[in-house]
């Protein structure tokens, strides 16, 4: 991973992606950068939200890539379960196997592929969204 942190990017800071008071998990205010034509969480802040916790998750699990690899977001799928109107908290999870099968892959080929998954709540504990993020992550050459 970069050794950048992931709310300092521009994108990032300017919507206002932070950590959650126990900095275990990103967290996104509710406030007027993020709102749509409908006074409701804008998708696109959502998204985003879910891309940057899952990329926070990737330098979690991997401290000792920091520097040393490439990440970029290959893929994603979200679904849009109910409108957010409250602040919005990111939790990040990847599969046991799916990490093994990661590294497994990365030691012997210097790239691989990781799907993480992240669950979009509000305030009230209401799951708005939910994302499938792949990332591609290769060894730096050189």
């Amino acid at each position: 991973m970069s050794q950048a942190d992931t709310i300092d990017v521009p994108f990032s800071s300017y919507i206002g992606i932070e950590r959650t008071a126990d900095q275990q998990h990103l967290q996104l205010p509710f406030h007027g950068h993020v709102r749509n034509h409908l006074g409701t969480f804008h998708a696109g802040a959502q998204f985003s939200l879910m891309e940057t916790a899952s990329g926070e998750f990737l330098q979690q699990q991997f401290p000792d890539l920091a520097g040393k690899v490439t990440p970029v977001l290959r893929k994603a799928e979200v679904k849009y379960r109910h409108a957010a109107t409250s602040d919005l908290t990111a939790v990040a999870n990847v599969e046991d196997e799916v990490l093994v099968k990661f590294e497994r892959q990365f030691r012997q080929k210097g790239r691989a592929l990781i799907l993480i998954t992240v669950e979009l709540t509000d305030l009230a504990g209401q799951q708005t969204a939910t994302g499938q993020y792949e990332w591609f992550i290769q060894a730096l050459t050189g």
